[in-house]
């Protein structure tokens, strides 16, 4: 046995855990090749959508957690949700235009300007959407659910005209197409009421004639 070769060694570096970070706000530790699962394990992982609920679900726990004072779910309502919303802002990479901005209203500014990042209104509205239905499969009662609130609904809106404006991206509603049955149904009836009125006429025009001179 070489007692050199163990002479020499020196212990593990703890810091050499590979971190990188995700869209979440907490780091994820990615583990190294000897840690992969076998193809049976990896085939009934969650979806990308699954996982990314539940960082974003551990994200807001954890914002709760630090909130001074700290705030339990029980006790979170639409307005701590708007201060999540907002603090996010700090982490966006969406250049939103002020008034003052001399691109205010350009889809392509020529050039850089000192107006803020903030989060995208479809990063907003999809974290929303994936939070609320977390909300629910973790215990949580639809009617006092704090992510379908009223007041998010209109941040949410604000942001995404907003941002609209000062990026000079028009927004319009989809009209609702009438269905076809009842465009069908509409132009018989129509069709229908000419057609009777076209008989009217000539009843009148028939009997006018008879009633005439002989």
């Amino acid at each position: 046995m070489d007692s050199a070769s163990g002479a020499g060694a020196s212990p593990p570096d703890p810091h050499s855990v590979l971190v990188v970070p995700t869209t979440s706000m907490t780091p994820e530790t990615i583990p190294g090749p000897s840690s992969q699962p076998p193809p049976s394990a990896a085939a009934s992982q969650p979806s990308r959508y699954e996982s990314q609920k539940r960082r974003d679900w551990n994200s807001f726990l954890q914002y709760l957690k630090n909130h001074k004072p700290p705030l339990t779910l029980a006790r979170c309502s639409g307005a701590h949700v708007l201060e999540f919303l907002k603090y996010l802002d700090q982490f966006g990479k969406t250049k939103v235009h002020v008034n003052g901005c001399p691109f205010f209203g350009s889809p392509n500014p020529p050039g850089p300007c000192a107006c803020p990042l903030k989060q995208a209104w479809g990063s907003l509205d999809a974290l929303i959407g994936r939070l609320r239905a977390a909300f629910e499969e973790n215990g949580g009662r639809p009617e006092s659910n704090p992510f379908a609130a009223r007041a998010v609904r209109i941040y949410l809106r604000e942001v995404r005209e907003g941002q609209a404006k000062a990026r000079g991206i028009p927004y319009e509603k989809k009209k609702r197409k009438r269905p076809a049955v009842a465009a069908v149904a509409v132009a018989k009836v129509t069709a229908g009421g000419d057609q009777e009125l076209q008989c009217r006429r000539q009843a009148g025009s028939s009997s006018s004639f008879v009633g005439g001179s002989p």
